[in-house]
Parts: structure tokens; C-alpha cells; sequence
């Protein structure tokens, strides 16, 4: 659908996307560092939310409402609603609410607007360092406290040179923690934790890879616009497409994503 939109209508979604980032922003900063209370969501496990994974999702929502009331929304929080438009945004209010509650500056806000075939732009706003990575209609870009930088993936290099990241040691299965390492054991450097920013650093050339499991949609949309308009690529590991979660392999170019993926399939 992306070639159907006409340039009023990127420029139209491109602004709500950096609308939805602003009401987000003061938030999450709200409650940041403040020891705010959470909530698991899982019977066995830790899953947190907290009111500002909340409060930044209905900001974002009334938004919407006002700028685009015919467009559908998937939010990690509220969940589905319908819209007649074709497109829809697909909001994380918090990724990585595991490192908003430690206090650690690794979380983010995405923000992706998908139609039929998967995201076409997309934002990963990180509000306390004051970064934000934007994807789409032609743009690849970081705004910061530096001001604003093009945003590229890193040239080819061999795996053995590469840095590779995930959130979770575990990853996901025991069959995908062993492919997971089956790639960690051939690059040279492995670092965990990073949630949404990891891809971020991929999209700025900083990192080669991220491989994860059991991801969600609103994890990895916005990644897919912002990695992809920075040059790389980003599949499921078979090498499909990774817009509706699970398995994923975020990558800084084919080469690199082809020697990884030979490790994950089939796992």
C-alpha cells in the first residue's frame, strides 16, 4: 500500500507518528526514577506494567481520536480497535518496562503505522536521553541532543567481526536459546539487555545483528520501519516476514543476516 499514499498522506502520518512521541514523552518521564509501582501480568514469570506504560498508551490514543479516528489501533495495553482506513498504528507505550522499572535509559516508545503488508513508518523514542530514531516515506533519521543525524546501517563484515544483541540470555525455547548461541559463539561480541534500543543501534550502524523470540507485534513493528529505512533488514528465522512477532533477526545488511540466518533455521 505504501506506493498508494500519496506524499500529503506521508507527510499526514509521518506528523501524527512525532505527535504521538510528544504526548508519550512527559508520560513516561513523569513516573521515571520515581519507584513506581508495577503489576505482573503473567501467573508464572514476570511480565511488569505500570501506570505510565498505561498513561503513555491513552495519550497516544486520544491523539489518534482526534487525528486519525478512521485508523485502527494494536496497543500492548488496550489492546485492538477497529478502524475502516487500512492502516493501523501499533503502539508499545513502554518497550522494556523490565528496564524502566530498574531505571535503566534502554526503554523506548514505539510507534509504527502498518497497512496490509506491514509497517511504512516507524519511531522508537527513547524520552530521557532524548533520542529519537524515525523510519519511512524516504527518511532515516536520529534527532537528539547532537541534533539530527542520518541514520545507516553498517557495511558488510564477516560474523566473526560482528556484535550481536538480545534482551534475554534465555531467549525463548531451549531449541532458540541454542541457535541464538549458535551465533553468539561465531561473532565476536555478545551484550544482552537492551530491549528496544538494541535495534536502534542497529538502524545507527553501531550494531550488526539483534535475534529474539516470542516477541509480540508492537515489539518489533516500529523497528522493522526504522531499521529497514536505515538500509537493513529484518525477518523471522526462516527469513519471512517479522511484523507479527515471534522469532525475529534484525540485521545491518543481506550478507551478514544470510551467514546468521544459516545458524537459526530450523531451530
Amino acid at each position: 500500500m505504501t506506493g498508494t499514499l500519496t506524499p500529503d498522506l506521508q507527510r499526514d502520518l509521518a506528523a501524527t507518528a512525532h505527535a504521538l512521541a510528544d504526548a508519550a514523552r512527559p508520560e513516561a518521564l513523569r513516573h521515571f526514577r520515581t519507584q513506581i509501582a508495577s503489576e505482573n501480568k503473567l501467573e508464572t514469570g514476570f511480565d511488569p506494567v505500570t501506570e505510565a506504560d498505561r498513561a503513555a498508551e491513552r495519550a497516544m490514543r486520544a491523539v489518534l481520536a482526534e487525528r486519525r479516528p478512521d485508523d485502527a489501533i494494536l496497543g500492548e495495553e488496550y489492546g485492538h480497535s477497529a478502524g475502516t482506513s487500512g492502516l493501523t498504528w501499533v503502539l508499545d507505550p513502554i518497550d522494556g518496562t523490565r528496564a524502566y522499572i530498574a531505571g535503566t535509559p534502554t526503554w523506548g516508545v514505539l510507534i509504527a503505522v502498518n497497512d496490509a503488508e506491514g509497517p511504512v513508518h516507524g519511531l522508537i523514542d527513547q524520552p530521557y536521553i532524548g533520542e529519537r530514531f524515525e523510519g519511512g516515506f524516504g527518511v532515516a533519521r536520529l534527532a537528539g541532543p547532537r541534533g539530527e543525524t542520518p541514520l545507516a546501517t553498517r557495511a558488510p563484515r564477516p560474523l566473526a567481526e560482528a556484535i550481536v544483541m538480545t534482551t534475554f540470555p534465555e531467549v525463548g525455547s531451549p531449541a532458540e536459546r541454542a541457535g541464538f548461541e549458535a551465533v553468539s559463539q561465531a561473532v565476536r561480541l555478545t551484550r544482552y539487555g537492551m530491549d528496544c534500543y538494541a535495534y536502534a543501534l542497529v538502524a545507527l550502524g553501531q550494531v550488526d545483528l539483534v535475534i529474539e523470540a516470542g516477541l509480540n507485534s508492537y515489539d518489533i513493528c516500529a523497528p522493522i520501519a526504522v531499521i529497514e529505512a536505515a538500509g537493513g533488514i529484518v525477518t523471522d528465522w526462516d527469513g519471512g516476514p517479522a511484523h507479527g512477532g515471534g522469532r525475529v533477526i534484525a540485521a545491518a545488511n543481506s550478507r551478514i543476516h544470510a551467514e546468521a540466518l544459516e545458524l537459526l533455521r530450523g531451530r
